[in-house]
């Protein structure tokens, strides 16, 4: 997510491993970032350079704000719910569906 412009710039949807957080990295990589902020998981400091990488809650509000919209919006994300799967392609494809909708405006 862009900073300043709050725009969602790419995403990517896979468990809590280093490899997850390379393949986003490279998709960030034509924005020419050079500033991350982020919570204190493990793969971004051992991926990122210390002088590129800011931990702390003040710079990553907005981004659990849109988790948090996201997980209100699509109720299959809640456990507890009916519609809850389990199939992790499923989850991909309907996060995927969300996001190129309301953050990049593509209609699929």
């Amino acid at each position: 997510m862009d900073h300043h412009s709050r725009q969602v710039l790419a995403y990517e949807f896979g468990n809590h491993r280093d490899a997850v957080f390379k393949q986003l990295q490279a998709l960030l990589e034509p924005f020419g970032i050079r500033k991350f902020y982020t919570d204190g998981w493990g793969a971004y400091e051992r991926c990122l350079e210390a002088q590129q990488h800011q931990v702390g809650k003040a710079n990553t509000q907005r981004i659990e704000r849109k988790h948090l919209t996201l997980r209100t919006r699509i109720k299959r994300l809640a456990r507890k719910t009916i519609c809850f799967s389990k199939c992790e392609q499923m989850h991909d494809t309907v996060i995927g569906l969300y996001i190129n909708r309301y953050e990049f405006g593509l209609q699929l």
